[in-house]
């Protein structure tokens, strides 16, 4: 019996999550909390309503107070959210017909090309976010740790 987890329903939420991760990487801080208790981030992540990469992108801007000489390296950021956004959401489109009738093995290539996908996106993220970082105050570093920090497996937050 194949593990739930690789279901091609249970493989196509987890995509969809892997996307919201590295797409909202922690939208707001942990003091800005809505509704339900858990982060702006972490509820993103987990609502099914459907959030923008634009949206994500949008929020994430506000929230570590991107100022106007650092939009250059912004861009970057921002780009490489879109840019993995749309890898992500290729790579479902093509494996969606395919879903249903995956064998064992051909499920689990599925899931690592998923993975692969997921990994070189947040390879790509890191990059330009890292370039945005180091030119940022120590106050705006801080305030960046704490918006990453809302979101994620040691926060509040957390997804179940």
């Amino acid at each position: 019996m194949t593990h739930p987890f690789f279901a091609p329903l249970a493989r196509t939420v987890a995509v969809a999550a892997l996307l919201g991760t590295v797409a909202v990487a922690g939208a707001l801080p942990a003091s800005a909390q809505t509704g339900g208790g858990k982060p702006p981030a972490a509820q993103a992540a987990t609502s099914s309503k459907p959030e923008t990469v634009d949206q994500r992108i949008a929020t994430l801007k506000t929230s570590l107070k991107i100022t106007p000489d650092q939009e250059t390296k912004w861009k970057d950021v921002a780009q490489a959210m879109k840019d993995n956004a749309a890898a992500m959401d290729k790579l479902v489109q093509e494996k969606k017909p395919q879903m249903a009738n995956m064998t064992a093995v051909e499920d689990l290539k599925t899931y690592e090309e998923f993975t692969k996908a997921h990994l070189d996106g947040m390879k790509n993220l890191r990059s330009s976010f890292e370039s945005l970082y180091s030119a940022m105050p120590d106050a705006q570093k801080k305030n960046a740790d704490k918006v990453f920090q809302s979101y994620g497996p040691n926060s509040s937050g957390q997804q179940g």
